[in-house]
């Protein structure tokens, strides 16, 4: 019996039964359709997520207390608290920063008339512009040093707070209260697109002095942030940040105060984070695919015990026993092919949906669906081979009596 015999056979087999080897299918569908869908996401995230990164500025270092160390929280260890002072030694002993500035940061509620907008306030030097790359305006300007230097009451509305509160109208010269404090907008930035605290959008900046005295109360700094001159030297920079940070700065157990962190680092951190996720949650998703493969050997050998006496014939006029072990094994493995290519486009499906639901880039993973595919294949032939063998392994005479 040719090969090609053996699969017309096995495609009958099944399609004889329909509404069972749907059923029977279906674990494999929704295996295979899980796995692809989590993969997606997994990446879609990613990718997300390192954009959001590289929207917030070029060459850009950020500088951190490192409030915990060691997997243990270290409070408000003296001398953690970043400093004024901090900006001016790194101003002096490293030539290449091109900008810097100290940043506070706190939750606030924006108010124009009867609009409101829960969002968050970053007071920042007016360099902060060029640090994360918020040069294009909307309308009007950034705030410069003078309005610093006098704790001006002026702000610059992220795109998505100026959506909020003025709903595309315009915006310089009226008062918004901020945490319950009028500040007039001088500028509106441009829209840039993220997501999540780092969202440059959904932010109101203000003169770092005037938010330390006049909103926020803060003497020290919650972080620093600096543009390096060149791509090449962000490696060096850092580590001229880190060795002038350390000069002051040191606890009693000899470990940094500060953390400094790269763009690089934090895309790094994000890739490990969500490889880790992805396999973890594909490999939730395979769970299915087995118990999918255990169902497929259940029904084989149930058609097994059903087809005994058409087994018991077909021996009986010369059937060899390799015949009967690839049709039923063949009669798995399209099953498990069938609810592959079913999974592969449901799954599929299912990313562009969800990706729309959850506001990320959809991202299909060929080597997912590849290896999803394959180990579909897989279970249908391990699953496949004990009703096989069983059948091949039965006795005309035997088979025949059958009942």
């Amino acid at each position: 019996m040719r090969p090609w015999d053996s699969l017309e056979s096995a495609l009958r087999a099944i399609a004889s039964n329909k509404l069972r080897s749907m059923l029977t299918m279906l674990g494999v569908v929704i295996g295979v359709g899980s796995v692809i869908c989590m993969v997606g996401i997994g990446e879609g995230t990613k990718r997300k997520s390192i954009e959001n990164i590289e929207i917030m500025g070029s060459n850009m270092l950020l500088v951190f207390p490192n409030w915990r160390r060691g997997g243990m929280s270290m409070g408000s260890e003296a001398g953690m608290q970043l400093r004024d002072d901090d900006i001016a030694a790194l101003k002096r002993e490293v030539p290449l920063i091109k900008e810097i500035t100290g940043s506070v940061r706190r939750n606030g509620m924006a108010k124009f008339r009867s609009n409101t907008h829960s969002t968050q306030v970053y007071g920042a030097e007016p360099q902060v512009k060029y640090i994360r790359n918020m040069v294009k305006m909307v309308e009007g300007e950034w705030y410069d040093e003078e309005d610093e230097a006098l704790a001006r009451q002026v702000a610059v509305l992220g795109f998505t707070v100026w959506d909020e509160l003025f709903h595309g109208e315009n915006a310089v010269g009226s008062t918004v209260r901020i945490n319950g404090q009028n500040f007039e907008v001088v500028g509106v930035v441009d829209y840039k697109g993220g997501s999540g605290m780092w969202n440059p959008d959904d932010q109101i900046y203000i003169p770092l002095k005037t938010a330390k005295t006049r909103l926020m109360g803060k003497t020290t700094l919650d972080m620093i942030q600096l543009q390096a001159s060149r791509t090449d030297l962000m490696a060096i920079t850092q580590q001229q940040v880190e060795d002038t940070l350390m000069k002051s700065r040191k606890s009693a157990m000899g470990e940094p105060l500060f953390r400094v962190m790269n763009q690089g680092e934090m895309i790094e951190q994000i890739q490990t984070q969500t490889r880790l996720l992805s396999i973890l949650l594909a490999g939730i998703a395979s769970v299915s695919l087995l118990v999918g493969g255990i169902g497929i050997m259940n029904i084989m050998l149930v058609s097994v015990t059903e087809r005994t006496r058409e087994i018991g014939l077909r021996k009986a006029i010369g059937a060899k026993r390799g015949t009967i072990l690839s049709q039923f094994l063949l009669e798995s493995v399209v099953m498990c092919l069938v609810g592959g290519i079913l999974g592969i486009l449901i799954g599929s499906a299912s990313i562009f949906y969800i990706a729309g639901l959850f506001q990320v880039p959809p991202e299909i993973n060929t080597a997912g669906v590849v290896t999803a595919f394959g180990f579909s294949a897989m279970v249908g032939l391990f699953f496949g081979i004990y009703p096989a063998m069983r059948a091949s392994r039965l006795q005309p005479i035997e088979a025949l009596r059958h009942e």
